[in-house]
């Protein structure tokens, strides 16, 4: 476990900054499988 202010203060910070991440990773992998699975041209542009 973290002893120095700024090491507490660093994990907090990466766990705000994974959670992000996973976020816009996970909604970023869902477009793309939504778009390549869409078979109307005019639906596919709108995405």
């Amino acid at each position: 476990m973290a002893n120095h202010k700024s090491a507490l203060k660093r994990i907090r910070r990466n766990e705000a900054v994974r959670l992000r991440n996973r976020y816009q990773h996970k909604t970023t992998r869902n477009a793309i499988k939504k778009l390549r699975s869409e078979t109307d041209k005019k639906k596919a542009n709108a995405l």
